[in-house]
Order: structure tokens, then C-alpha cells, then sequence
């Protein structure tokens, strides 16, 4: 579903990924996990089209198709959703609208506006997310949970085939990090052939999204890859810990 061959991407004159790989197949959870600096947020948003990062050399695609070159919104059609680290809030465009406006820019139909009520009240009610916040502007007001909870509220309703989370447990506390993460597990528990890509620093949101991959990241590559136990070793050991790698199998 998403392939990323020896990817090359620079800042000014900085580099920030380095001859970085991933193959995630449909349906396959993958987590990675790395320190502060080490390129994590950086490659969401490279995959997302975003202009302010020069990718160097190597590809990205999706769906078998390269996805370099084109805009946020294309890819953003073609199934791609990303959770961010810190949602934005958005004074004046009403959260509902809004909502509304990108469920339209994914179908070839417009959806019915009772249809649409249904589902978006349907789930925000299975999110505890209050109904008051779908009236205002986007995330004006909100908590940073309240914030999480919308990504998730926009994820369920757009439908994704692939799902992005940067950071989600950031600012999360752990009752609203088990609500948002029991929404995602609906979602793809519904949704079985939808791919994941977890960007995380620890490993409390793998215990409730359980990855089948998980990639330890330095220096803007992969430099090992294994199964959920990978996690529970990094918090242990850190990412400093060099036998962690010398252990097993790496991304080269």
C-alpha cells in the first residue's frame, strides 16, 4: 500500500531523512519510534506533499503510483490521512462545515445533509466528544483531547485507506487516550484492509493499538525492525543502546 524506497530529504542545507525504506502492506500495522530530531514528524509530512521539504532522491508511492510531486489535498484524496501531533484550531470555519466540505471532496456524489447528521452525531457521541464543539470553529475552544478526538471524528467519517498517527498519545491523558484509541480500533476493525503507520516516542499507545512492525529510527533512517516486544526493549534499553541494533535485523 505504501512503499518508501531509499528516500533522501533535506532542509535548507540539513538532512533529515536518510536512504529511508518502509514497505507497508494492506492491513499491516507498523509503529516507529525514535528520539527527538531523529526525522519521525518530518516523514508524515513528506508523505503529505508538504513543499518545505526537498526530497533529494528516491520515491514514495502509494498504491503502486508515485505520490511525489503532487499536492496535500491530491494525496489526501487518494486516501491518505495523517492525525497530527497538534491539531490546529481554526477560527471561523464552523467544525461541522468543515467536515462536510472534505466527506464531498472524496465522493463523486455530495452526501445528504440527514445522512450526514446521522453519522457525524452517531460517532462523536461514540467518542464523547460534545456536541457543542461540532458547532464552532474547528478546535476553537477545544482541550488538547478534545483536539485528538476530532482527528479521530475526521478520520471515521472520510474513511481512509491509510491512517497516519503522529504523536497521537501526545498531551493525551490516559482516559482520553483509551477513548481515542477505541475509536481507532473500531474503525479498523471495520475497515480490516486499511494500512497504519504509528509515530510514537513510546510504547503506551502500542498497548492499544498493537503494531505487527515496529521500526527503530536514528538519524533519519531505519536501523531496526521486529514485532511488538521491539517497543518494550527501546523503552528499556534506549535508543542509544547499540547491542538493540546489533541484535537484529536492520532496515539496509
Amino acid at each position: 500500500m505504501l512503499s518508501i524506497k531509499k528516500l533522501n530529504v533535506v532542509v535548507g542545507d540539513k538532512k533529515i531523512l536518510n536512504d529511508f525504506n518502509i514497505d507497508i502492506k494492506e492491513g499491516e500495522i507498523h509503529a516507529i519510534m525514535g528520539p527527538n530530531g531523529t526525522g519521525k514528524s518530518t516523514l508524515s509530512k513528506v508523505i503529505l506533499g508538504n513543499k518545505n521539504y526537498e526530497v533529494v532522491s528516491g520515491d514514495i508511492k502509494f498504491d503502486g503510483k508515485s505520490i511525489l510531486g503532487l499536492a496535500t489535498d491530491e494525496i489526501a484524496r487518494l486516501g491518505v490521512f495523517v492525525s497530527f501531533q497538534n491539531p490546529i484550531s481554526i477560527e471561523g470555519v464552523v467544525n461541522s462545515e468543515f467536515l462536510k466540505t472534505a466527506i464531498n471532496a472524496r465522493r463523486e456524489n455530495a452526501i445528504g445533509l440527514f445522512e450526514f447528521v446521522k453519522e457525524l452525531e452517531g460517532k462523536a457521541k461514540e467518542l464523547d466528544y460534545p456536541e457543542e464543539l461540532i458547532h464552532r470553529g474547528v478546535n476553537v475552544g477545544a482541550s488538547g483531547g478534545e483536539r485528538k478526538k476530532n482527528e479521530v471524528l475526521q478520520m471515521e467519517l472520510l474513511e481512509p485507506k491509510f491512517i497516519i498517527l503522529d504523536e497521537l498519545d501526545s498531551g493525551l491523558d490516559i482516559d482520553s487516550l483509551k477513548k481515542v484509541c477505541e475509536g481507532i480500533n473500531n474503525y479498523l476493525k471495520n475497515h480490516p484492509k486499511t494500512g497504519v503507520l504509528i509515530i510514537t516516542h513510546y510504547p503506551r499507545i502500542l498497548e492499544y493499538i498493537k503494531p505487527q512492525f515496529v521500526h527503530m529510527m536514528v538519524c533519519g533512517k531505519i536501523v531496526k525492525t521486529g514485532g511488538y516486544d521491539l517497543a518494550f526493549e527501546i523503552e528499556k534499553k534506549g535508543y542509544s543502546d547499540t547491542s538493540i541494533i546489533d541484535s537484529g535485523e536492520n532496515n539496509e
